[in-house]
């Protein structure tokens, strides 16, 4: 296939969709480094093996899943031209991201009421991991939240109907990943301890 072939539009769409997948290969590279860091320090003497994960990080695992589903939905409804459910689907979306990062918060108060600091001279190098990776989720999440809320502007503004979803399906990859790479670290965390 010859890729100069397409109107511009379908060019820059391709072009966006391309750039994003650079920027998630990116990511999911930053996170292969972290997790691996994480195996390898598990060798180390000062290693807290027996700290269990707050059963928040669970159901927070279970929110950011529905939120991906929410916004699967109102993907399908735009493309349709059901403006209502679209609505309805971004909206739950954004209230779910808002408790997914709640939970994600209350999940450190839990260990830090358990003893287990992430910072300072009561901390160690487990709740160290621990506090980076999620931190470093959170920040990707934060910035799928600019998205959602780019995304929730815009169709209120009209910009989205069935022949013109681009935004939405970028910001919808986006959301999706960043959702696959908490469940993936939550896996992570709770299976190698």
């Amino acid at each position: 296939m010859d890729l100069t072939q397409g109107t511009d539009s379908y060019k820059q769409g391709r072009a966006k969709k391309m750039m994003l997948w650079f920027g998630i290969i990116s990511m999911a590279m930053m996170f292969a480094g972290l997790t691996s860091a994480y195996v390898v320090s598990k060798s180390r003497p000062d290693w807290v093996a027996e700290l269990d994960l707050p059963s928040s990080f669970l159901w927070s695992t279970i929110i950011i899943l529905l939120s991906s589903i929410t916004l699967h939905f109102a993907e399908r409804a735009i493309k349709k031209d059901n403006r209502s459910l679209t609505t309805t689907g971004l909206l739950a979306t954004l209230g779910l991201s808002v408790v997914f990062i709640v939970l994600q918060f209350y999940s450190f108060n839990q260990l830090i009421s358990e003893g287990f600091y992430f910072t300072g001279s009561e901390s160690n190098i487990t709740t160290s991991f621990i506090y980076i990776v999620v931190l470093a989720h959170l920040a990707h999440l934060a910035g799928g939240m600019i998205v959602l809320l780019v995304i929730i502007y815009n169709h209120f503004k009209q910009r989205y109907h069935a022949g013109q979803t681009l935004g939405l399906e970028l910001g919808a990859t986006y959301w999706h990943f960043v959702d696959a790479l908490w469940i993936y670290l939550f896996l992570f965390l709770y299976f190698f301890r």
